[in-house]
């Protein structure tokens, strides 16, 4: 009990620390720390965005396109000459659009002559009309504030940052939904555009968390709004900007731009404005089609949110729970189908959570939790159980066969051996050997004992005995434990048979030897019910039997010298083997230790 006790605790101390490397890394996330964890839960993030797929959008966003067809049917070089982006707006305005979004900063003078007075007097005949603008830090001692130029600023209905945020993974996921200069708020223009688009007031009350837009709370992560993107890039309608200066799409289509948001923006990749999406890392997204998904995040009111942090180390915690319960399941494989399960039904709640309501549950800290939780504890047992397998071996390999270990090993816990069971015992000895060993010398004893205990022990092995003790010349055995034999007599007698037959090959081989040694050896069997465990200290142990019945059959090796007969069996014993082995009634002899008297039987040999 107590050696259970301490292995739940170990497993315990490994799911705690576990659970507490988690909780930091969760928390140094939270403090926006950039870690491992981090990286992975925005990887989770965006694989559950890719899971849910492309979505339709809003409809009401188009983009007119300045791309490498653009490009090349112009012949302009960047940046383009202002009269000709004029004559775009002109041609989105005659389109009838609600608001024109125009991606192109405008923060300097235009190259060529009336260029920035054409395209002031084009956006000021549009409905609504909005622009980029920067806040520049180019150190953190020197911020500037970057506005389109005059006259263009002054027909412009909104204008707004257009900063957009790359995370470490080089990924773009979020917008900066506001900044500040010199204590007045500019908002990302994407806000501005969809003021402008639901007729509206701009955004109020920022913080890090949040702001009010359109008299609801838009949620913000550390001042950034999360882009809930409806594809990848192309999944909005484009239009080249060339075939809409020409007049080509209004023509095939005249309500291309009819009550729509248009956004004018650079797609080519030659600008640079183009960036990593959850979507695709190798199909990079216009800066304009991004901003897009931004404006349609907001106008539907379709955002993304996350669990706060206090949630999320909570969450942890209950993985550390159900890791610990789980890990209590005694079979390795149906812990780790449960843990399976578990996680397939903590992945498939955080899916359908995000796809139903834009929230993000954390996904790989939990799962790592309940993974590490479930595995570290189910390694540290299987560890356990082999060392402990070893340990069983290594005893049990000096007292009985390999195979038998094998056998053994499938107890797993060697305290359980030690119990009542009904054995056979086996005592022999060599007759006289005492005064024999007398008239040797020390190294001729080995000679004879080593040879004859090794041949006697593979006999014992041979019928799956268990090799008790040798006590100088005498072998003390038994059968049917560790490994329970129901035939454990006829087993005894068998080796008892053999063993004389063993012995009678060494006699031979001594005699080749030119050293010949002529024993007898004397075997007593009982069959009884005896104490059979491990006894002894911490520093040497032996797996032994205790008992009357093991006293018994010593006496009966005791009588074969009386009786001049070398193998002696009890009453007990005699039951179980008469019908395969030949007995004679030998007598019936009070023993010491018994008040009864004991029926002895000589083995005769093997029924023919």
């Amino acid at each position: 009990m107590n050696r259970q006790k301490g292995i739940f605790h170990f497993r315990t101390i490994l799911i705690a620390i576990t659970a507490i490397v988690l909780l930091a890394l969760e928390f140094a996330r939270s403090a926006n720390i950039n870690t491992l964890l981090g990286g992975l839960e925005l990887g989770g993030r965006d694989e559950l965005m890719r899971l849910r797929g492309v979505r339709p959008t809003s409809g009401d966003i188009v983009i007119v396109a300045i791309d490498d067809d653009s490009f090349n049917w112009t012949g302009y070089q960047w940046p383009w000459p202002r009269s000709y982006l004029a004559k775009i707006v002109d041609e989105i305005n005659a389109g009838g659009a609600r608001v024109v979004g125009v991606d192109v900063l405008l923060t300097e003078a235009g190259q060529d002559p009336g260029g920035d007075a054409a395209l002031a007097q084009a956006l000021s005949q549009s409905p609504a009309s909005v622009s980029d603008m920067e806040i520049l830090r180019p150190r953190p001692d020197l911020i500037s504030l970057s506005l389109p130029v005059q006259p263009i600023r002054s027909a412009l209905k909104a204008m707004g940052i257009t900063t957009i945020i790359q995370d470490n993974d080089a990924i773009t996921r979020s917008i900066q939904a506001y900044d500040s200069f010199q204590g007045q708020v500019y908002y990302n223009w994407a806000f501005q555009t969809a003021a402008q688009f639901l007729n509206i007031a701009p955004p109020s009350n920022p913080n890090a968390y949040s702001l009010t837009f359109n008299g609801k709370t838009v949620p913000l992560h550390n001042g950034l709004l999360l882009v809930n993107f409806n594809g990848p890039a192309g999944t909005y309608p484009t239009y080249s900007v060339y075939q809409v200066a020409l007049g080509d799409v209004l023509k095939e289509n005249p309500n291309a731009f009819k009550g729509k948001i248009v956004l004018i923006g650079a797609t080519t990749i030659t600008l640079h404005d183009v960036y990593a999406t959850p979507f695709s890392a190798r199909q990079p997204m216009p800066g304009v089609e991004l901003v897009a998904n931004a404006i349609d995040t907001l106008i539907t009111g379709n955002y993304l949110t996350e669990t706060p942090p206090w949630v999320n180390l909570l969450i942890i915690l209950a993985m550390a729970a159900a890791a610990w319960f789980i890990s209590r399941i005694e079979r390795p494989s149906a812990t780790l189908a449960v843990m399976a399960a578990a996680m397939v039904l903590y992945a498939g709640i955080t899916y359908f959570v995000f796809v139903a309501n834009g929230l993000y549950i954390p996904i790989v800290a939990p799962q790592i939790m309940l993974f590490l939780g479930v595995t570290l504890p189910t390694l540290e047992q299987s560890v356990t159980q082999e060392l402990e397998k070893r340990r069983v071996r290594n005893l049990f390999s000096r007292f009985i066969s390999p195979e038998m270990v094998d056998q053994l090993i499938a107890t797993r816990d060697i305290y359980s051996l030690n119990k009542r069971a009904n054995l056979s015992i086996l005592f022999s000895d060599i007759r006289g050997f005492t005064t024999l060993s007398e008239k040797m010398s020390p190294e001729e004893v080995v000679s004879v004992l080593n040879p004859y205990l090794e041949a006697m022990t593979k006999v014992i092995e041979k019928f799956g005995g268990t090799v008790d003790k040798y006590e100088g010349d005498a072998i003390v055995a038994f059968f049917g434990e560790p490994v329970m034999r129901e035939d454990h007599a006829l087993r005894a007698v068998r080796t008892a048979v053999e063993m004389r037959s063993a012995l009678a090959d060494l006699h031979k081989f001594w005699e080749k030897q030119g050293t010949p040694h002529h024993i007898e050896i004397g075997i007593g069997i009982n069959s009884g019910e005896v104490f059979v465990g491990l006894l002894g200290s911490a520093q040497r142990i032996n797996y032994t039997i205790i008992g009357d019945n093991a006293n018994l059959a010593s006496r009966l090796q005791d009588l074969t010298k009386t009786y001049q007969w070398p193998i002696l069996i009890s009453q007990s014993t005699y039951e179980q083997v008469k019908d395969e082995f030949e007995t004679e009634f030998a007598d019936s002899v009070t023993v010491k230790g018994r008040s009864e008297p004991v029926n002895v039987y000589k083995v005769l040999g093997t029924h023919s």
